[in-house]
């Protein structure tokens, strides 16, 4: 497999695919547990109030976000839970369409990212069953999963644009969590002293005074509450 990969100048993410492709044993995930986010990295991403934060586990399902990733992306919290996953709200939501200047590339690589994980649980009924809707609803998802390329997302660019505060460039980093399998905490953050930098603490200011005006009495929403809304499991 190394040396096929070598010949047709795969990256790390593509020969890391042919190789689940080649094995005579396939993982299944048929009677899998729903996945859980541990209370403690929920706590940590929840006090990240000046970064957007959340963490993706199979599939590309949004397990759970904070305060501000919700309101630079959308409120999974808000949505059944089937519905759930970055790859389908970047496909069958018309804002995320809006919210990326450049949604192709975006697009086209969570679609990478969804190939990379096919290969290794080729079994997976959500899969197929996310695959299979994505492929009915989007001819774009539809020409670039039949061209089977991969990706890998650890760290890059993206350049959005936020109704109530205009553009942001943001850079994300990609880091997986030993410890929990198949779960990736994503961090974002923008360049000191940009503009962007400027629209994301104003998006956090604006989103903290709307958790403020919704919270009855003036009072504050208990740890076990913030935790709760951090939440969003996998079913």
């Amino acid at each position: 497999m190394d040396a096929l990969g070598r010949v047709f100048g795969l990256d790390a993410a593509a020969r890391a695919h042919l190789t689940d492709l080649a094995r005579p044993a396939r993982r299944r995930v048929e009677q899998a547990p729903p996945q859980r986010v541990r209370p403690a990295l929920q706590q940590m991403i929840a006090s990240m109030v000046d970064h957007p934060a959340f963490v993706v586990g199979r599939r590309t399902d949004v397990l759970a976000s904070n305060v501000l990733a919700r309101a630079l992306l959308t409120d999974w919290t808000r949505l059944p839970p089937r519905h759930r996953n970055y790859t389908r709200w970047v496909f069958l939501d018309p804002a995320a369409r809006d919210a990326f200047l450049n949604w192709p590339t975006v697009a086209a690589e969570v679609v990478g990212t969804l190939r990379l994980y096919a290969g290794r649980f080729p079994d997976d009924p959500q899969l197929n069953e996310l695959v299979g809707e994505l492929t009915i609803k989007s001819p774009e998802f539809r020409t670039w999963w039949n061209g089977h390329r991969v990706h890998e997302r650890t760290h890059g660019t993206k350049h959005m644009r936020h109704p109530a505060v205009g553009p942001i460039t943001i850079r994300y980093e990609a880091l997986a969590l030993p410890g929990d399998e198949e779960q990736t905490l994503f961090v974002y953050t923008t360049d000191p002293g940009s503009l962007s930098h400027d629209n994301l603490r104003l998006l956090a200011l604006l989103t903290a005074q709307h958790q403020t005006d919704r919270t009855p009495s003036g009072g504050t929403p208990t740890r076990e509450a913030s935790a709760r809304d951090n939440v969003t499991d996998s079913t």
